[in-house]
C-alpha cells in the first residue's frame, strides 16, 4: 500500500511514468455527497461529524460495499446500504442506523455536490501533464451539469478545468465494471485503450475491476488505506498522487 510519500510535494512527476491519458471517477475522486445536508438529522442521533470523518465515512462505505465476494449492490438499494456503513462509520448508533439512513436517502439535497478537499489543485496538477483527461462515472444524468455548475470541470470553455469528456452511464446506457464505459470515454479522446491510459477511481467493485476489464491501468483512490483486496493495482492517496507513481 503507498503510503504518503506519494504525495510529497509538488513538481515530483516521475517522467518513467508513461501516460496517454487519465480517466477519472466523478463521485468519491472529485465530488462526495452534501455534508451540510446531513447536519440536521446527525445531528438528532447525537453525532456531529467534523468534514474529515465525512470523508473517511465515504471511503469506508466504499470499502464495504466492495469486499470480494459479497453480493453486488442492488441498483434500487445499494444508496441507502451505502449511507448506512457511512452513517455507521460517522459514529450513529446501531439501532438508529436503518432508519437515519431511511431519512437521509429521502433528503433531495444530499446529491454529490460537495467538491473534496485538493480537487481543484490536483485536477490542475493533472491537466498540466498535457495528456488527455475525461470522467468517467456512473451516474443519474446529471454529472456533467454539476461538474461545470461547482466549476469542477468541464468539456469546452467554462470555469473549472478543461477536460475532453464527461461520460454519463445514464446517458450512454451502460455503467462500470462494463469495460464498454470506458472504450465509449476513449473513442471520444481519440485515445488506444491499454496500458498507459490511467482510471483513477475510489471503488474496487466499478472503478478496479472495469479498468481492468477495459485493459487500462487502475488506480485505486484510497486515502485511508480500506481497500479490502489491495493487491494487484496501485493506490494513492490523493489526485496529486497519481504524478508520484
Amino acid at each position: 500500500m503507498p503510503g504518503p510519500e506519494h504525495d510529497a510535494g509538488p513538481g515530483t512527476y516521475s517522467a518513467r511514468v508513461n501516460i496517454s491519458a487519465i480517466l477519472l471517477d466523478a463521485g468519491g475522486v472529485l465530488l462526495f455527497p452534501q455534508p451540510e445536508a446531513m447536519l440536521a438529522p446527525l445531528l438528532a442521533a447525537g453525532v456531529a461529524p467534523d468534514l474529515g470523518s465525512h470523508e473517511r465515512a465515504h471511503y469506508r462505505a466504499m470499502a464495504v460495499l466492495d469486499v470480494p465476494g459479497s453480493p453486488a449492490p442492488h441498483r434500487d438499494t445499494w444508496w441507502s446500504s451505502y449511507l448506512a456503513d457511512y452513517i455507521t462509520e460517522c459514529g450513529v448508533a446501531a439501532e438508529l442506523r436503518d432508519m437515519l439512513a431511511g431519512e437521509l436517502a429521502g433528503i433531495k439535497d444530499l446529491g454529490w455536490t460537495h467538491v473534496g478537499p485538493g480537487v481543484g489543485a490536483g485536477l490542475r496538477e493533472l491537466a498540466a501533464l498535457g495528456v488527455p483527461l475525461g470522467i468517467v462515472s456512473n451516474s443519474d444524468g446529471t454529472v456533467e451539469a454539476e461538474l461545470r455548475r461547482l466549476g469542477v470541470c468541464q468539456t469546452g470553455d467554462g470555469d473549472g478545468i478543461p477536460v475532453g469528456v464527461v461520460i454519463d452511464s445514464h446517458v450512454v446506457g451502460v455503467a462500470k465494471p462494463d469495460p464498454e464505459i470506458f472504450h465509449i470515454a476513449l473513442d471520444a479522446l481519440g485515445v488506444a485503450a491499454g496500458d498507459t491510459v490511467l482510471h483513477v477511481g475510489d471503488s474496487l467493485r466499478y472503478d478496479v475491476a472495469g479498468a481492468l476489464a477495459a485493459g487500462l491501468r487502475p488506480v485505486h483512490l484510497d486515502p485511508y488505506g480500506y481497500c479490502p483486496a489491495p493487491s494487484g493495482h496501485e493506490h494513492v492517496t490523493s489526485l496529486v498522487g497519481v504524478l508520484r507513481m
